[in-house]
């Protein structure tokens, strides 16, 4: 357990700190209620003891700003016998025990098992909560944006239909979990789930994989096999990056959706199949359609519903929350302990762009995790992320610097003047007058005031 004792009698600050480092414990101290913060700021402690009389910031004070800061950190108040009401003040707002000055070894002892009992308890309510959230939410998809809320809507939505239904967004930004959650909700959620990567697959074995083939069918096919469709049975088919297959295969599946049979490879005896379709796709498929790259009649068969999934820079409020899960993830994978991100951190990783998305935030949080030599995750530990400063060349003046940068700092924000004002670090009217006065003006030329 990591301690802190903070006291500004250093008599008091050493004993502690002898006790506690030969029960195993880390330790370390403060002389005063500003010194400790600075320390909570750096690296996380499980418990505080904290005197209640310091000069300057005092022990109210400071539990105060504990529990407004690191809710999850223990606070153990030290008082004189004296001083007996502020100890009771300290436990309602949020202080686990008090200490009596003088105490004895045997007291210190039972406060600790009482934390002991605590941090259990703690541990327990946390699992069941955990439980809890996997029952009540979409499987792993994690978000609390607007946008994100109307696709956990839709999803109930259209769970219930056997309609087919098509996800459309850029890569990394999971639209498997999705299919999944689709899945999962759905009458069919107790039979199987297939994923297939169809941008994965070369088109002739994509043909054997769904279809299946009879033995001899071709070079290499030594027995009887069933295929995706058949083995799938009544459950859900998902085809991930359907932009990627032919046309002939493109016709192939558009008349086993409308027959519901198929033909195994080197077979003339259809077989009857029974599976619900979803696919997904980050690539424009009506501009596929009018290149003549994709046929109109299994468009419009594949995406009766379509569900359009955001990427990760247009739900930046999620950002957060997504990265608190995944550090717990992989601190739970590698059994490495990384309480929290900083807010520095956590500030790189909102302004960040994520062209990788959610996928690409998951890889960042597992690097920092592993590579981490500290219990809280700065800034520096995501410095792989920032892009490459802006560099002026010979001539340019720093009107025009300023000017680009500030573009550039909008169009990041997609013209959200608040959420631009914010990572310049100036107010939003100052942001105003600098648009103005550099005639900027965003693509669409409209600019947001949220």
């Amino acid at each position: 357990m990591d301690i802190m004792i903070v006291d500004d009698e250093r008599i008091i600050r050493e004993s502690f700190f002898h006790w506690f480092q030969k029960s195993g414990h880390k330790v370390a101290t403060a002389a005063s209620g500003k010194e400790a913060l600075e320390k909570l700021a750096e690296t996380p402690f499980d418990l505080l003891f904290v005197d209640i009389k310091m000069p300057g910031m005092d022990g109210i004070e400071l539990l105060a700003a504990v529990k407004a800061a690191y809710p999850e950190t223990l606070v153990i108040i030290i008082t004189a016998y004296g001083s007996i009401e502020s100890a009771v003040q300290a436990m309602r707002i949020g202080a686990t025990d008090y200490l009596l000055k003088p105490f004895k070894p045997d007291q210190l002892s039972l406060v600790m098992e009482k934390v002991v009992q605590q941090q259990k308890r703690q541990s327990e309510y946390n699992y069941l909560k955990g439980r809890l959230e996997k029952i009540t939410r979409f499987d792993n998809i994690i978000g609390q944006s607007p946008a994100m809320t109307a696709i956990f809507e839709l999803i109930t939505e259209v769970a219930g239909a056997d309609a087919s239904v098509l996800l459309a967004g850029e890569t990394g930004t999971g639209k498997e979990l999705i299919a999944k959650a689709i899945h999962a909700k759905s009458p069919r959620a107790n039979l199987p789930f297939i994923a297939i990567n169809c941008g994965a697959i070369p088109d002739t074995l994509l043909e054997s994989e769904l279809f299946g083939h009879q033995k001899g069918a071709y070079t290499g096919a030594i027995q009887e096999r069933r295929g995706f469709f058949e083995v799938v049975n009544g459950g859900t088919l998902f085809l991930d990056e359907v932009g990627e297959i032919s046309q002939k295969m493109q016709v192939d599946l558009l008349r086993v959706l409308e027959e519901k049979k198929i033909t195994r490879v080197g077979s003339r005896q259809p077989v009857a199949v029974n599976f619900r379709l979803i696919t997904a796709t980050s690539r424009d498929l009506e501009a596929q359609i009018r290149a003549g790259d994709f046929r109109e009649d299994f468009y419009y068969r594949i995406h009766v519903i379509q569900i359009d999934i955001p990427p990760l820079r247009k739900r930046r409020e999620d950002i957060r929350l997504l990265a608190a899960h995944f550090l717990k993830k992989f601190c739970h994978e590698t059994t490495k302990r990384v309480d929290r991100i900083s807010p520095l951190a956590s500030r790189v990783l909102e302004t960040y762009d994520w062209p990788g998305n959610v996928r690409e935030l998951e890889n960042a949080i597992e690097r920092a995790v592993v590579l981490s030599k500290s219990r809280l995750l700065n800034d520096s530990d995501f410095a792989f992320l920032r892009p490459p400063p802006v560099t002026a060349t010979p001539g340019t003046s720093l009107r025009e610097m300023e000017k680009y940068h500030i573009r550039r700092i909008l169009d990041r924000h997609e013209w959200n003047v608040t959420r631009a004002a914010k990572a310049l670090e100036i107010n939003r009217v100052t942001l105003h007058k600098k648009i103005k006065r550099y005639q900027l003006k965003p693509a669409g030329g409209k600019i947001g005031s949220r």
